[in-house]
């Protein structure tokens, strides 16, 4: 058997155990092991594969960057940051149509700049946002559309756990990585934000509920907003946090890891000074920490064995001959491969996709003269268009299950996020024909 067709038929099994339930860090460990031994006709060095990729993922020191920037982002939410963020915004931005929408997506965009988890934004700003846009006669289904759709900038806009994912099954510098997602995350947020003005302005009927948008708007009108001070107030503990840790990281005075330390410190202050760490929260923030942790820890120890068990089977040089001889070429192969995550998004989750994907595409891209940085860019936008795409889409399952509304269905979610997926692919585009969007500030 060719390592084309053994490598093919590994993968899909890995897949195949992943849909059928089993942890995606068994399979992964399950498949290398099993893909060794049959190569080589040899247990025991599958067995020190294994201890090589179980030594190594604990002792890098850039692997203590997941747990603190996860510890930051639990240590946020529970100070009402995002609720804060979401009031300043709902004030200065009350005057525009669909405002409140607009809210919404920058609210997210701050908050994804100290969280990193597209599913901790959604959780909150599903609590925040969307009882108060049905409030003001939006619809449901776009409301909370627009909270699974913008949540996807936790991922892209820095710090993000996609993007440390990645660093470390690709060997690239987690720091260069997050200031390569700042202009993508940013254009983006600003589409998403475009998007809803245009949508209010001329499909007014798919962003309000008529009857009751109008009248509403003496209500409206009459709203109190914050004043200067009260926003002042609300927004300093996180731009003083974004200053913090983003300054600090891309002017070079801390190491991601440093950087994920203070922001836990910062966070950890202004959970303090709120009052927010009694009757049990911090032993819960604590523990959840933990949980994440370890399980994005394992599933990389699992990563790296099963991407030493393709080079073995030497299934990344196969494929990437394959592309050669197919000549496909590099954007050829660009497209095939977002296809091929983009479907993988509709059955697994992002995570799952990162590990089984990354360790095949990026010696292919390296073989193809990609850089890496922008390789891997593009694929986290790919992989959390997943996010928002049935059947899985968890974002939206995030949403549905935090709003706990029998009248709002998950079909009508999924509805409400078509436009930020067509957004998205946009962005995809673009940035596959001027990689300078990722690459400027490197």
């Amino acid at each position: 058997m060719s390592e084309l067709s053994l490598g093919g038929l590994l993968i899909g099994a890995l897949v195949l155990l992943v849909l059928f339930g089993l942890h995606i860090a068994v399979a992964l460990i399950a498949v290398g092991f099993a893909g060794i031994w049959i190569i080589r006709a040899d247990s025991e060095l599958a067995m020190r594969l294994f201890y090589l990729s179980a030594y190594n993922g604990v002792a890098d020191y850039i692997f203590a960057t997941i747990p603190l920037f996860v510890l930051m982002g639990l240590l946020v939410a529970i100070s009402n940051v995002g609720k804060d963020t979401f009031d300043v915004a709902e004030t200065l931005l009350r005057r525009l149509s669909g405002g409140l929408g607009v809210a919404t997506v920058a609210a997210n965009t701050v908050f994804a700049a100290v969280t990193g988890v597209s599913i901790a934004s959604a959780a909150v700003f599903t609590r925040v946002a969307v009882p108060e846009m049905a409030r003001h006669g939006y619809r449901t289904s776009f409301a909370a559309g627009t909270v699974a759709g913008s949540s996807v900038l936790g991922m892209m806009i820095p710090p993000s756990l996609l993007l440390i994912i990645y660093g470390v099954l690709a060997e690239q510098s987690i720091g260069t990585l997050f200031i390569a997602g700042i202009i993508p995350g940013f254009v983006m947020a600003m589409a998403f934000a475009g998007m809803i003005m245009l949508m209010a302005k001329f499909t007014p009927g798919l962003v309000f509920d008529l009857k009751r948008h109008a009248a509403l708007a003496a209500e409206r009108n009459a709203m109190r907003v914050l004043s200067t001070g009260e926003m002042l107030v609300k927004v300093v503990p996180i731009a003083a946090l974004v200053a913090l840790v983003l300054g600090g990281l891309y002017s070079g005075f801390f190491t991601p890891t440093e950087a994920g330390g203070i922001g836990a410190f910062g966070a950890f202050v202004i959970a303090i000074l709120r009052r927010k760490l009694g009757g049990g929260n911090l032993w819960r923030v604590l523990t959840e920490t933990g949980s994440v942790s370890v399980g994005i820890l394992i599933l990389l120890v699992a990563a790296g064995f099963y991407s030493r068990m393709l080079s073995v089977a030497g299934v990344p040089e196969a494929i990437s001959d394959l592309v050669k001889d197919a000549g496909l070429g590099p954007y050829g192969f660009l497209a095939l491969y977002v296809l091929i995550v983009l479907l993988m998004g509709m059955i697994l989750d992002s995570s799952s996709i990162l590990l089984i994907m990354t360790p095949v595409a990026v010696p292919i891209a390296t073989s193809l003269d990609f850089n890496l940085i922008h390789f891997g860019i593009i694929t986290v936008i790919a992989v959390e268009i997943g996010l928002l795409t049935p059947p899985f889409g968890i974002s939206v399952f995030t949403v549905k299950s935090t709003l706990n509304d029998p009248n709002v269905s998950v079909e009508s979610i999924f509805a409400g996020t078509l436009p930020y997926v067509g957004i998205m692919l946009l962005v995809l585009l673009a940035l596959a024909i001027f990689p300078s969007m990722t690459l400027a500030f490197i």
